[in-house]
């Protein structure tokens, strides 16, 4: 796999800082590789709970962590297992589709924003790990 976009990876996102307050955003295509069809935030996660468990068929995710701290748990096609600790909101985390995600160890009050390149279809998803490696090995 040559094409870095099928690669999960750390995204820096632009930072204004300010002594009354430091800002980032995100573009679309710009900063992300792909076109955001829909937004959505994960929050008020109890304490040992787990989030995700599932990959997408066709979708792609940027995952930011507005606040307190998370750690994404990917694993590919061959079983290899990536993880990320997120704790910062000027950088974000690109997921390709074909990915298995995990999102645990939520902080309190911590909030996952997360941006997606279609939106929601429940066909898209693979909720059964196997199924997974059915499908992609």
């Amino acid at each position: 796999m040559n094409d870095p976009n099928t690669q999960p990876k750390i995204i820096d996102l632009p930072k204004f800082l300010d002594c009354r307050g430091n800002l980032s955003f995100i573009e679309q295509v710009k900063h992300i590789p792909f076109q955001i069809a829909r937004t959505y935030w994960v929050y008020d996660v109890p304490g040992g709970e787990t989030r995700g468990g599932h990959a997408y068929r066709n979708n792609k995710e940027f995952i930011v962590a507005l606040s307190g701290s998370f750690d994404v748990l990917l694993t590919n096609q061959q079983g290899e297992r990536k993880k990320w600790h997120m704790n910062r909101s000027y950088y974000g985390l690109y997921i390709p589709n074909g990915w298995w995600r995990e999102l645990e160890n939520f902080s309190t009050n911590s909030l996952a924003l997360v941006l997606a390149s279609t939106p929601y279809d429940p066909a898209d998803y693979i909720r059964d790990f196997e199924q997974f490696r059915k499908e992609y090995v």
